[in-house]
């Protein structure tokens, strides 16, 4: 069986998609990540709850408050990289399910009125718009670096003080440089990793 999605569009969305180490000094646009969101923001999520928020770190003195933040690895190319994003989780998600799943008003008072039940379904939920959002870089002809490696809980602190943003993933975005992919490694086969019963 083939896939419906154009086979370019398979390799530039998966086959041809690597963690981008180094990039170009060319700038990423704001048109260009308004697409990119405009994109990412059609995926579904549970009750449409959305709770992705990005952050983008275009100045200097924005990329000088999160460098520190990084672990020793990932310093320099986030310095260098034209655009920055941190992807967090907003915990207060549900105070715009009004606005996005007005077929259920109460959802917002009933459902996720507790924390603790906004926070594990807002990290889920925003992870998978994470995903859509390299994604969605990919698809807009960028190269994107997600990295784990930084202080969350400085990273919280210094950008989201009132505590209603967890990030995520820092992600570098901007055209690929020299040298920007490290070999691909291997992957497990559909045996390795599907189980049907």
């Amino acid at each position: 069986m083939t896939l419906a999605l154009d086979p370019a569009a398979q390799d530039l969305l998966f086959r041809e998609a690597h963690t981008a180490h180094t990039f170009t000094d060319e700038p990423v646009s704001e048109a260009q990540m308004r697409a990119v969101y405009d994109l990412i923001k059609l995926a579904p999520t549970a009750f449409n709850q959305s709770p992705l928020r990005v952050t983008l770190l275009r100045s200097r003195e924005a990329r000088e408050r999160l460098l520190p933040l990084m672990s020793r690895g990932n310093r320099d190319k986030t310095g260098n990289a034209p655009l920055t994003a941190l992807l967090s989780a907003d915990v207060d998600f549900h105070e715009k399910l009004p606005k996005l799943l007005p077929a259920l008003p109460d959802l917002k008072d009933g459902m996720y009125a507790e924390e603790t039940v906004r926070e594990r379904s807002g990290s889920f939920n925003a992870t998978l718009q994470a995903g859509y959002f390299l994604l969605g870089v990919r698809a807009a002809g960028l190269a994107a670096g997600p990295m784990s490696g930084f202080d969350a809980e400085g990273v919280n602190k210094e950008f989201f003080g009132d505590g209603r943003q967890k990030v995520l993933l820092v992600v570098n975005i901007g055209r690929p440089g020299p040298d920007a992919f490290r070999p691909r490694n291997p992957r497990l086969e559909y045996a390795e990793a599907v189980t049907v019963l």
